[in-house]
């Protein structure tokens, strides 16, 4: 696979995704690699590792924004990072199954924004649904994707 890596926004990472990452890392002899500011639990693995940092806002998304190298793997539902992820030339898919790419990512951006206004301004604008088996199912499609993708 070459010198790629899969960086992980670990801390709201759900652990079916997580469990998806740990066997395709395995599998596929790649680099994983969970960054949270709190301590996970890993399997064993000269792929998988952990980076922790310091807790406070962001500490992770920057972290991985400094790391991150062009054709790396991002998995985040954090839209900001993912944008910054792109910017840099990596590939960013959220654990629900949704890869953003520059085409889309301008559109989320702006939904996301509109969002928190109204969340700001005292309407109440729900989270999202529980994650299903389909989107667990589109998550793993779309890592394959991608990791078989040339960089």
């Amino acid at each position: 696979m070459g010198d790629r890596r899969i960086w992980v926004d670990a801390d709201a990472c759900p652990v079916v995704i997580k469990n998806i990452l740990f066997k395709a890392a395995q599998r596929l002899k790649i680099c994983l690699t969970l960054v949270a500011n709190q301590q996970l639990h890993i399997p064993r693995s000269k792929w998988i590792h952990l980076i922790r940092v310091a807790p406070g806002f962001d500490e992770a998304d920057n972290e991985i924004v400094k790391r991150v190298c062009p054709g790396d793997i991002v998995i985040t539902g954090d839209i900001p990072l993912a944008a910054q992820v792109l910017e840099k030339k990596g590939h960013a898919l959220n654990p629900r199954g949704d890869l953003y790419s520059m085409d889309t990512i301008r559109g989320v951006l702006l939904m996301r924004d509109f969002k928190e206004t109204l969340r700001s301004s005292g309407i109440e604008t729900g989270g999202p649904p529980p994650l299903s088996r389909k989107n667990s199912n589109l998550f793993a499609a779309n890592l394959d994707k991608l990791l078989l993708k040339k960089a």
